[in-house]
């Protein structure tokens, strides 16, 4: 499918990316104003993350969070900065929306493993590190299959099995299992948590 992954699906994410920003532009600018007013003029959050080949670029996403700090000066725990516009953002993961940027620069697709974050890169073995292989996604294998919910060796089970097993077949699956999450959202909070723990290593 080597076809398919270096010319076709680029070609479509850019495309579908294109037309979906376009469509979405309302919403965008809409959401630009609430989130900059909830974070103090900030409504955007822009992160170093790791792309295909592990080559660093930066995830644009709309911001969830504040900046609270405690009186030790380091920042609160997640579920006490997330502003209740949101978790609103969060629950609809309208917050992915800014990615549609990523995908026009080539950085993401439309489908395919989650950017993480880069300090996690010496810490895959060499089977998770196969993630790597092809550009991150918005949405994905593991995404539609627990997200949050699900343990890190789980999640890169599922990333590696989208490497192995890429084609337009399985791309339209995620993407209609995608909506369907955003319809009747679950997995998007790890038990106890409003965001998925740290990745520490595999005992693998």
């Amino acid at each position: 499918m080597n076809w398919y992954r270096n010319l076709i699906k680029p070609f479509i994410d850019r495309l579908v990316a294109l037309v979906a920003l376009l469509l979405l532009l309302p919403v965008f600018l809409l959401l630009t104003l609430l989130l900059g007013i909830a974070n103090g003029g900030t409504p955007f959050f822009t992160q170093p993350r790791p792309g295909r080949n592990g080559k660093v670029f930066r995830v644009i996403k709309f911001k969830t969070m504040n900046d609270r700090r405690g009186p030790d000066g380091q920042l609160l725990p997640d579920k006490d900065r997330l502003t209740a516009i949101g978790k609103i953002v969060r629950k609809t993961s309208l917050d992915e929306i800014p990615q549609l940027i990523n995908v026009l620069k080539g950085d993401m697709s439309l489908v395919g493993p989650r950017p993480l974050l880069v300090e996690y890169l010496p810490l895959y073995n060499n089977v998770q590190r196969r993630r790597h292989e092809v550009r991150p996604g918005i949405t994905g294998w593991a995404q539609v299959n627990g997200r949050n919910a699900i343990s890190w060796e789980q999640k890169f089970n599922y990333d590696v099995y989208y490497v192995d097993n890429l084609s337009p077949a399985l791309d339209a699956k995620i993407l209609a299992k995608t909506i369907l999450k955003v319809v009747k959202p679950e997995g998007i909070n790890a038990e106890g948590s409003a965001t998925m723990e740290r990745f520490t290593g595999s005992n693998e």
